[in-house]
């Protein structure tokens, strides 16, 4: 979806886009401990249960992350948005514009 944003919401994107990637690391990095120290599975249920949430981590990291570009900016922001990685503070950053369209497009992503 290519969208015309400005220069302002695009810097803004770069600089939020380093914050969301760390705090989406890091949740996924808890999600795995967690599954880590499950002893009610055993370990190759745990293993399992790691390569499946890896995978479905890895497709959520690489919509709302891989490639940033501008006319990828709304796109990405909406799943980092959907994905609960910004603080309502960081979303009153953007415009109004690019509020309205990435709140309503987060409406669509699953989570």
């Amino acid at each position: 979806m290519a969208q015309d944003s400005s220069e302002v919401d695009w810097k803004i994107f770069r600089e939020l886009r380093e914050v969301a990637l760390e705090r989406f690391c890091h949740r996924v990095l808890d999600e795995l401990e967690a599954l880590r120290l499950d002893s009610s599975r055993s370990n190759h249920e745990r293993y399992l249960a790691v390569y499946r949430l890896l995978q479905d981590r890895d497709q959520e990291l690489a919509h709302a992350f891989n490639d940033p570009r501008r006319s990828r900016m709304i796109v990405q922001l909406a799943a980092i948005h959907a994905y609960g990685l910004l603080e309502p503070g960081e979303v009153a950053r953007f415009s109004p514009h690019t509020r309205d369209t990435i709140e309503s497009l987060a409406k669509g992503f699953p989570r």
